[in-house]
């Protein structure tokens, strides 16, 4: 029987090319995000796939959406928990009540909301969760203080996911992915004062799906994949 994986924020950039990566490997992949027509023309042509609308930050809606992708797809093996913004930012003085907020809601508040999901739905047979971090989550960039600290809050979220659900066998991740060339890098690297090195968006889905396919007696806790040349380890 085929595994089933759900992904958040699948209708582009690191989950659109996760979805494709799961499908073409066989898996049910359930395509969750706010725009089904990008999500329907996704999962066109293939069997395996499922598009349900979902706002993340909507508790009602990511129920619906989790009970949906279930009922389509008879279960859930593991989740990656990917959907998330970059908010509009500036200096941190200069920050916005109204672009901190929006950063929390999406990319913390809408993680946990999917991970509890996900929780309850494993929690009689186990499974895995897949918490998209950041390289943020470690080391910020410069005038992003609203999405840095969505980032590190992942961190602790994934620690207390793995915690709580060691003893039902569920088993929980962090991949923290640095320059992707996704359209969020993309409109980095028009408004960056340098040239800006970046990876193939194929090889962080490659990294999702080896963590996906550990047993579940295995675990990574966390793991970093960055564009090799990007200034992210050394000092100045």
């Amino acid at each position: 029987m085929a595994k089933t994986i759900l992904i958040t924020g699948a209708s582009s950039g690191i989950g659109a090319a996760t979805a494709l990566k799961f499908l073409q490997k066989g898996w049910n992949v359930a395509l969750l995000a706010r725009r089904m027509d990008k999500l329907e023309k996704l999962a066109k042509g293939h069997d395996n796939a499922h598009a349900v609308a979902c706002d993340v930050t909507d508790e009602a809606s990511v129920i619906a959406a989790f009970k949906q992708a279930v009922d389509h797809f008879g279960q859930i093996d593991a989740l990656f928990n990917n959907a998330g913004i970059f908010p509009v930012s500036g200096r941190f003085d200069t920050l916005t009540l109204e672009s901190w907020q929006a950063s929390v809601d999406v990319n913390l508040t809408g993680m946990f909301l999917c991970a509890r999901e996900a929780f309850r739905h494993m929690a009689a047979s186990g499974g895995r969760i897949i918490n998209n971090g950041s390289i943020s989550s470690i080391s910020p960039r410069l005038n992003s203080a609203a999405y840095t600290a969505t980032k590190h809050g992942i961190t602790g979220l994934t620690k207390s996911i793995a915690l709580d659900g060691r003893d039902l066998n569920i088993c929980c991740g962090q991949i923290d992915i640095g320059n992707a060339r996704t359209e969020l890098v993309e409109n980095l690297i028009k408004n960056a004062d340098g040239p800006m090195d970046t990876m193939d968006v194929a090889d962080a889905a490659n990294a999702v799906f080896n963590m996906a396919n550990l047993p579940l007696d295995t675990n990574v806790l966390s793991m970093t994949i960055m564009a090799n040349k990007m200034p992210f380890l050394g000092r100045g």
